[in-house]
Parts: C-alpha cells; sequence; structure tokens
C-alpha cells in the first residue's frame, strides 16, 4: 500500500498529466493549433490582452473557445463524475466489478432522453434542452424506483438493491429498445446518442453540470471516512457509531446525481466508472481519502485521450467516444476477471 507521501506525489503527477492533456487535446483536431497560439488564446480569454507582437486569427479563437475548450472540459467534468461514482458504488457494494450503472441510473436516462428524441419535444431550461433535461429526471426517477423496490422496513440490503438494479435496468432498456424500434426516422440519432458522444459540448451544459458534479463530489468526499468504514461490513460499521442505512441513502442519491449529470450530457459512456477506480485502487491503495479525488482526475484524463482520439481517428468525422470507451475497457476488464483472484482489492 503506498505511503501519504507518495500518494501525495501521485496526485500531483495526476495533475500535470491533467494539464498536458487538457494543451495536447486542444491542439488537435480537423485543424491543427500550435501550442504557443494556444497558450496566447487562453491568456487573452482571462486577462484580456496578449504582447502586442502576437498576432491570433479569429478562426484559431473561435475554434479554440467555442468548441474544443468547452468539449475538452465537458469531457473531464463526465469522466471525473463517473469515476467517482464508480469508486463510490464500488466501496458501498464492497464489490470492485460494480459498475455506476449497475443500479439502473443509466437506462433511467436513456429512457428519458430516448422518450424526448422519438417524440420531438420541444422543452428547454437552464440552457438544457429536452434530451438532457428528460435524461436527468429518468436517471434520478430510476434511483428512486430502485431503492423503493429494494426496501425492506427501514433498511435496505446490499444484495437487494444491487439485485433490483439489475431487474430495473433490464426492464428500462427494453422499453428503450421498444421506443427505438418505432422511432422510424429519429432511430439514427437515438443510436448515435446511446453510443455516447461529446460533440454537443457548449459552455451552457458546463456551467449547468458543474453544480451537480461540485455537490455531488463534495457530498461524496466529506463522508469518505463513513465509506472506509463500510468497506469493513455494516455490522463493523455500527460498532464505530455510523448509521449505514443513511449513509446509503447519501452516497446512492450523490452517484446518481454525478451519474445522471454525465448521461444528460454525453449520452452512454461506459468502462469508465468500471475501469479507472480499479486502476487508481491498484496504484494507490483502498483508502477513499486519495481513492476518490485520484479517481476524479484519472477518469478526466481517460476521457479527455478517449474524446481526442475519437474525433481525430477519421477525421474530419468523429466517433462516438463511447465506442473508444468500450474499445479500451472491454479488454482490460476481461484481464481484471482474470487476475481478481490474485489481487486484494479491499
Amino acid at each position: 500500500m503506498a505511503h501519504g507521501w507518495q500518494r501525495r506525489l501521485f496526485l500531483l503527477a495526476l495533475l500535470l498529466l491533467l494539464f498536458f492533456a487538457v494543451v495536447y487535446s486542444l491542439g488537435l483536431g480537423a485543424v491543427s493549433l500550435n501550442r504557443r497560439e494556444i497558450f496566447y488564446i487562453l491568456l487573452e480569454r482571462l486577462t484580456g490582452s496578449v504582447p502586442p507582437d502576437v498576432a491570433i486569427s479569429a478562426t484559431s479563437r473561435d475554434i479554440i473557445l467555442n468548441i474544443r475548450l468547452p468539449r475538452v472540459l465537458q469531457a473531464a467534468l463526465v469522466g471525473a463524475s463517473l469515476a467517482v461514482a464508480g469508486a463510490t458504488l464500488q466501496g458501498l457494494f464492497r464489490n470492485p466489478l460494480a459498475d455506476p450503472y449497475i443500479i439502473g441510473v443509466s437506462s433511467g436516462a436513456a429512457l428519458g432522453a430516448t422518450v424526448a428524441i422519438v417524440s420531438g419535444l420541444a422543452l428547454g431550461f437552464g440552457g438544457f434542452g429536452a434530451v438532457p433535461l428528460l435524461a436527468f429526471a429518468g436517471g434520478l426517477l430510476s434511483i428512486g424506483l430502485v431503492y423503493q423496490l429494494s426496501r425492506q422496513g427501514n433498511s435496505v440490503p446490499i444484495m437487494t438493491l444491487l439485485l433490483a438494479g439489475i431487474a430495473v435496468s433490464a426492464f428500462l432498456s427494453a422499453l428503450v429498445s421498444l421506443l427505438i424500434f418505432f422511432s422510424g426516422e429519429r432511430m439514427h440519432q437515438v443510436v448515435f446518442w446511446m453510443m455516447g458522444g461529446l460533440g454537443g459540448a457548449r459552455w451552457g451544459y458546463l456551467r449547468v453540470m458543474l453544480p451537480y458534479v461540485l455537490l455531488g463530489c463534495g457530498t461524496i468526499y466529506f463522508f469518505y471516512r463513513e465509506l472506509n468504514a463500510l468497506l469493513l461490513g455494516e455490522d463493523t460499521a455500527h460498532t464505530l457509531g455510523i448509521d449505514p442505512e443513511r449513509l446509503k441513502k447519501i452516497f446512492l442519491v450523490a452517484a446518481s446525481l454525478l451519474v445522471s449529470a454525465a448521461v444528460s450530457t454525453s449520452g452512454i459512456i461506459g468502462f469508465v466508472g468500471l475501469v479507472v477506480p480499479h486502476i487508481v485502487r491498484l496504484l494507490a491503495g483502498p483508502e477513499h481519502r486519495f481513492l476518490l479525488p485520484a479517481s476524479a482526475l484519472t477518469g478526466a484524463i481517460m476521457l479527455i485521450g478517449a474524446d481526442t482520439l475519437a474525433r481525430t481517428v477519421i477525421a474530419p468525422a468523429e466517433l462516438p467516444v463511447g465506442i473508444i470507451t468500450a474499445l479500451l475497457g472491454a479488454p482490460f476488464f476481461l484481464y481484471l476477471l482474470r487476475q481478481r483472484k490474485k489481487i486484494r482489492y479491499f
């Protein structure tokens, strides 16, 4: 297990890597821009001025500030949200193979988005259109349904919650498939959204999404000691003066906020919340004080990298980023399954 100074060094290395990932991603695309020009565009944005001998083209400024920068920042927020939600649910379920989507959030969000697309609903609020709004609402409603179905008196057994999530997710996925079957000319739009993508990134999405991400991540990190205690089992947590049932509600709501916010703006992007906490846990250990921020940084780096690959590999066209994360994440997941008996995660 890594020592405290090693973990802090690891976090610093991740911060530096995230910075370089952002800068590198901003320069790549159908139109390549050099790092010097990117630096002065960002400097102008932050300070309002640049050295008099520096000339910045209007096209380059528009590409960076209105297209690539909001997309890169949204990729970072979505990746961090999914990774933190994954680390939280794996700790809550005490199962390193738990996934943020296993409790039905993604299926609920997918149903909401599909309803919005198929119906052609014209709705808008706070910079969000009908698709992200109904996706967000669907994700939160689905976790509420899962929680109510799994309640037994005043308690919610973890295994019952897991099984209810799988059942509800399967039912909602069937409804999504039914809607796709009858969607007609809108089928392509529904399928493309479900593959996950950041092509529609905009500053308005970031402004609306950021409070939910900060609230979810902040709440989870505030209770990181309790999450550590839950790794020892609910009975042990009781002896330490912790109320597991109250904490389940807190962690489920916070994780659902993160996943719903991510899915509503980017569609279904798999494997980030499953793979990233694994990588961080193997490198820095299971202590959530470091696991949570390290997962957020690693998730941001991973999704920025995947999205950069998605929009450059067949430029000027682009692949859905969900395809890239699946192609990279699925083999790693299979590797982890084979290694599970050899590795102690918790």
